[in-house]
């Protein structure tokens, strides 16, 4: 990401049919002054892009790892902390597809405090083969969801998908 995110009136309800997961600040995600320490942000947002699987694609994400020996890691993460997450917040961080690739998927994820941005982050998945360490194609099955998805929010694909 080049610039901060617009946080004007409005930018909430841009993202508006995109799934959102719900994210609560939980204590353990907290430093001593109560806000959430940066690295347990990453954590929070692989559990948003969990609950994008499931709820919005009807995908199974741990069945990715333990039944078909795909890992879905990380090959690049990045983020602006637009404003800081204190113990208790109620957050929607909703998930949009910047691209579809060979074997990556790019994912922003937005985060919301009320019509507040907290955060927004590109995240790039690559689907790898647990056994052979090595990258592969996206699944058939994680292609079509990823595009279904895209398709149905065509105002919203972020960063000018190419599809």
């Amino acid at each position: 990401m080049t610039a901060a995110p617009q946080t004007g009136t409005g930018e909430r309800a841009a993202h508006e049919g995109l799934f959102a997961a719900a994210l609560r600040v939980r204590f353990s995600h907290c430093d001593p002054a109560g806000i959430v320490y940066f690295p347990r942000w990453f954590d929070l947002m692989n559990g948003a892009v969990e609950d994008w699987f499931g709820e919005a694609l009807g995908l199974d994400y741990r069945g990715f790892h333990q039944q078909r020996g795909i890992g879905l890691g990380y090959a690049h993460a990045q983020a602006d902390f637009v404003r800081p997450g204190f113990w208790g917040d109620d957050l929607d961080v909703f998930v949009q597809i910047a691209r579809i690739g060979g074997s990556s998927l790019a994912l922003v994820l937005t985060a919301f405090r009320g019509e507040e941005i907290v955060f927004a982050a590109r995240l790039v998945i690559v689907t790898t083969s647990l056994a052979e360490r090595r990258a592969i194609p996206l699944p058939d099955d994680l292609r079509a969801a990823a595009e279904r998805y895209r398709d149905t929010h065509p105002d919203n694909r972020a960063l000018g998908d190419n599809p």
